[in-house]
């Protein structure tokens, strides 16, 4: 079940899997201690809802801190530095999407286009021409994000 659950976290691009996972199995064998047995759903099922609120708990204080590390990184930074750091980034991005197919990279860049409420219904007139439901939309876009993120990755560590 351990191994399950951190993979459930991996997939959810958390930056400490093992320590959820561990987490999520603590409260799961405390509520055994207090109750004795879970009978209200299978155990494995139990898991994964104890670990999907871990995961919402992990999701709520882990933006804060990393942001704050961010920021304080980039205020002590030369503004040049940071500016030729943002270039050179978007030149990684540029190249890496010039490598998509040209459906993936039109997908791609419609999925991300708009802001809030223009985005949402961007989303779903795409999902209807290409004759797919929003969820399969979804998935597409996340597997080319995927892929265009492993792409500038590699980039970043040639440099």
């Amino acid at each position: 079940m351990r191994r399950r659950l951190v993979a459930y976290f991996d997939r959810k691009r958390a930056r400490a899997p093992d320590e959820l996972a561990d987490e999520t199995l603590n409260r799961v064998a405390r509520r055994l201690e207090e109750e004795g047995a879970i009978t209200d759903t299978p155990p494995a099922r139990y898991c994964y809802i104890v670990a999907r609120f871990v995961f919402l708990e992990y999701v709520r204080r882990e933006p804060i801190q990393s942001n704050v590390a961010d920021l304080t990184i980039a205020a002590h930074r030369e503004p040049d530095v940071v500016a030729e750091q943002h270039e050179l980034m978007l030149d990684r991005v540029d190249r890496c999407l010039q490598q998509l197919d040209a459906d993936e990279r039109a997908l791609i860049l419609q999925y991300y286009q708009g802001e809030q409420r223009t985005k949402i219904e961007q989303r779903r007139k795409l999902a209807a021409q290409l004759g797919v439901t929003p969820n399969a939309l979804t998935i597409r876009a996340c597997r080319i994000r995927g892929r265009l993120e492993a792409c500038v990755l590699a980039g970043e560590r040639r440099s």
